[in-house]
């Protein structure tokens, strides 16, 4: 089949002939051409840093942040449109308010991710609205110590990566910058 849309990436509820849904894919690219974002889970915490894009020279310096605080045990970093990263981080810290209110304890950093997961999923189901094009790390730090999630835009969320699996991308990312 072709690779570009040809109709079938006028709504998020349409698939392709092969099974495709090339909104989802497009959200994806908006994540692929953005600045970096990278989490790391070290012994005693995480450490999130983004690479930082200086778009205009009119914006106000510190505006734009892609680094933000959700709870006092949570941090998130993004990848992708900004104001769909905000969108994302207002709904987690909704998520965070919610839990404290009805169980009056922090909320768990799986609980997060897949409340979070969830809704950015929901996102990619109706054709009225459009998919995120952003990903989210969540950094949490609670009582099973420090954690690390992803959440792509399709809505599927991983927990941190194993060290094999990280070895291997830094392996071909020195790969391809000797090229």
């Amino acid at each position: 089949m072709s690779s570009i849309g040809t109709g079938y990436d006028l709504s998020v509820s349409t698939y392709s002939p092969d099974g495709r849904v090339f909104q989802v894919e497009y959200a994806a690219k908006a994540v692929d051409n953005s600045g970096t974002a990278i989490g790391l889970r070290v012994e005693g915490g995480v450490v999130l840093a983004v690479e930082k894009l200086v778009q205009s020279k009119l914006l106000v310096p510190g505006s734009n942040r892609r680094i933000q605080t959700v709870d006092t045990h949570i941090g998130v970093a993004t990848a992708g449109l900004l104001a769909d990263g905000r969108h994302i981080i207002n709904r987690a810290r909704d998520e965070a308010e919610s839990h404290r209110d009805i169980f009056k304890t922090q909320i768990p950093g799986k609980t997060i991710a897949d409340r979070v997961g969830q809704y950015v999923q929901m996102y990619t189901l109706y054709s009225s609205v459009r998919p995120f094009g952003s990903s989210v790390i969540i950094g949490t730090v609670d009582k099973e110590g420090p954690q690390l999630y992803m959440i792509e835009p399709s809505g599927v969320y991983w927990v941190r990566l194993t060290k094999t699996l990280c070895m291997k991308i830094i392996q071909n990312l020195i790969f391809l910058a000797l090229i």
